[in-house]
């Protein structure tokens, strides 16, 4: 496959509907890898439980609903795609991730995202008021930045919701996982070179945050609303 700096131009700003695992190989094949593959997957994790909050807020409901608890294929980090990676994962899935990270990049960094009103519940483990994300690189592709844009950790507040229309009932929604724009921004100041592309786009935050940084930006996505929802965002900004 081909380096994107040796030859091919990556779109500015490109959306596509349809499966990551599909589109990923086609997009390194027309246009050469990316600079930086940054995604935020389906985490694997148990829904189960959550008592009286659970019956008061409904996020772990949709998040059951919609599948967004059974992990992710991690062939898709790989060194053929993207010359380095960002990957958020729960914390339970870091001991699968991490060989897998190993054997494609030479260095990576375990970085977590503090929450100062996480959800009060624990389900016999821990408060989620972490959330982790790898960063991998290859050589070439270090982390960007100053020195105090380097720290491995940051603190935010719960994101803006960003709302779709159910187009099964009609009702709007609100995507459970959009990763708040701090966050993505201070990604963006830490990865190298100007193409990113986000096989699990969602509803657009890393592309919105890629295009502020005059970053290039492609994006898969498989829901029909959540693509629509990010193709407003990003032409917002574009």
């Amino acid at each position: 496959m081909r380096d994107s700096r040796e030859s091919a131009v990556w779109p500015k700003n490109m959306t596509l509907l349809g499966c990551a695992y599909k589109l990923v190989p086609e997009l390194v094949s027309a246009f050469g890898k990316a600079d930086c593959m940054c995604f935020d997957p389906p985490y694997k994790f148990d829904v189960r439980g959550g008592g009286k909050y659970r019956n008061a807020r409904k996020g772990l409901d949709r998040v059951a609903s919609m599948s967004l608890h059974k992990g992710f294929n991690d062939e898709i980090i790989n060194s053929e795609y993207a010359h380095s990676a960002i990957v958020f994962c729960h914390n339970d899935q870091l001991v699968d991730l991490l060989p897998q990270v190993k054997r494609h990049f030479h260095r990576h960094c375990v970085l977590s995202m503090h929450k100062n009103n996480p959800q009060p519940v624990a389900n016999k483990h821990y408060v989620p008021d972490t959330e982790f994300y790898i960063h991998a690189w290859n050589r070439g592709y270090e982390p960007q930045g100053k020195l105090a844009d380097k720290a491995r950790h940051i603190t935010v507040a719960r994101p803006a919701k960003v709302p779709f229309v159910d187009p099964a009932t009609g009702a709007k929604q609100f995507h459970p996982t959009v990763k708040p724009m701090a966050v993505m921004r201070k990604i963006m100041t830490n990865i190298a070179g100007e193409t990113v592309l986000d096989p699990f786009m969602g509803t657009g935050t890393t592309g919105v945050a890629a295009l502020e940084a005059k970053k290039r930006f492609a994006g898969c996505e498989i829901m029909h609303e959540w693509f629509a929802v990010a193709q407003q965002r990003l032409q917002a900004v574009a």
